[in-house]
């Protein structure tokens, strides 16, 4: 691994792993493969994704993650949390540079979300990384409360570090564009979400809003269909919905 990092001060993993395109295609020996799970429910994941899982030798990510596929394959399961991510990481990365196969579990799309970790596993081993994209639950919440991607603000919340700027995103773009926002358990949750709109926007507090919870988990999967200010009256309390989250903001219709 690199030199330890702050998440408040820098440098941030995300900015390591969006530093560049991905090099170009070579000996398919040779990369480490970033898949994207899905949401939980292993019919979200993709064919691409169930591939690199079960050819490979030696399987790392966070714990939670990792059991979602642990069917899938023989390969070794190098499992990790965040206090020891680093060592984990140095453990696959060793594994990997001895010839091993390599691959690397995310929740949901690397490219939601993911991010942070993937600079982890990048900065981690000297192979290419290519990233296997997967299914999010923000996919299928944009299709649960009729969303468009084009006419929507994605703001991803859960992650490390300062979110000022990905607040002022919301902020500005709240009334005039759908809002699909990924909260941060459990300092920015829906409630506080919805607040801070009111209070740093003005938004209005009869916009239709969705929490959308456990999204693709059988019976487990619930919407609670609401709105901006009934949803701030949970701001600052112990919140009643689920790390397993998405707030979806309507604009008018």
């Amino acid at each position: 691994m690199s030199d330890d990092y702050d998440l408040d001060s820098g440098p941030d993993p995300a900015s390591f792993a969006a530093r560049r395109p991905e090099p170009a295609r070579g000996d398919a020996e040779d990369v480490v493969h970033a898949v994207g799970v899905g949401p939980g429910n292993p019919e979200f994941l993709t064919p691409r994704g169930e591939r690199a899982v079960r050819e490979a030798d030696v399987v790392v990510g966070f714990e939670t993650v990792v059991e979602f596929v642990a069917d899938l394959t023989d390969a070794d399961l190098l499992t990790c949390g965040y206090r020891d991510e680093g060592e984990t990481l140095s453990a696959f990365a060793d594994r990997v540079a001895d010839g091993e196969r390599g691959t690397a579990v995310l929740m949901g799309d690397p490219n939601h979300s993911g991010y942070q970790f993937l600079g982890k596993v990048e900065q981690a081993v000297s192979q290419p990384v290519r990233v296997v994209p997967g299914v999010s639950s923000l996919q299928v919440a944009a299709s649960r409360a009729r969303t468009p991607m084009e006419d929507t603000e994605f703001v991803t919340l859960h992650k490390s570090g300062d979110l000022t700027d990905d607040l002022a995103r919301l902020r500005a773009a709240v009334g005039d564009r759908h809002l699909l926002v990924l909260p941060r358990p459990f300092d920015l949750m829906p409630g506080d979400v919805a607040a801070d709109l009111l209070d740093e926007a003005g938004a209005a507090p009869d916009l239709p809003a969705l929490v959308l919870e456990h999204l693709t988990h059988g019976d487990e999967e619930s919407i609670t269909r609401s709105t901006l200010g009934e949803l701030a009256e949970h701001a600052g309390e112990e919140t009643p919905f689920s790390d397993l989250s998405v707030l979806a903001v309507r604009r008018p219709a």
